[in-house]
């Protein structure tokens, strides 16, 4: 089993929540995202984020506007839905418990 294959699986197991606390802070371009998604390490491409903001617009979660670019053509900022905001609270505790449960069970580990 290959240690970075299973890094990266953890990785995007937790993107969703990454992008919609991101997008939660303010309407976000797509290359704002994948700048701080870098920044915090969790290295993520175009091709990994237009599919994810697609999906998560069709559940209603995001909505988008155009705006003018001063350099080049309008662009997309994604903003939560009403229902975007529900769902990420949610994930939030989900994570939360999560993290609570990984902490209990690997506590005695030693690196």
């Amino acid at each position: 089993m290959k240690l970075e294959n299973t890094k990266a699986q953890m990785r995007k197991g937790v993107l969703e929540l990454c992008i919609l606390s991101i997008i939660a802070e303010k309407e976000a371009y797509p290359s704002d995202i994948i700048g701080k998604l870098k920044e915090a390490e969790l290295i993520v491409v175009e091709g990994t984020l237009y599919p994810l903001l697609t999906r998560l617009k069709n559940a209603g979660l995001l909505h988008y506007n155009w705006k003018e670019s001063r350099s080049g053509p309008p662009r997309k900022y994604y903003h939560l839905t009403d229902e975007g905001q529900s769902f990420l609270g949610e994930l939030q505790n989900t994570w939360e418990t999560l993290v609570n449960a990984v902490g209990q069970t690997t506590k005695n580990i030693k690196s």
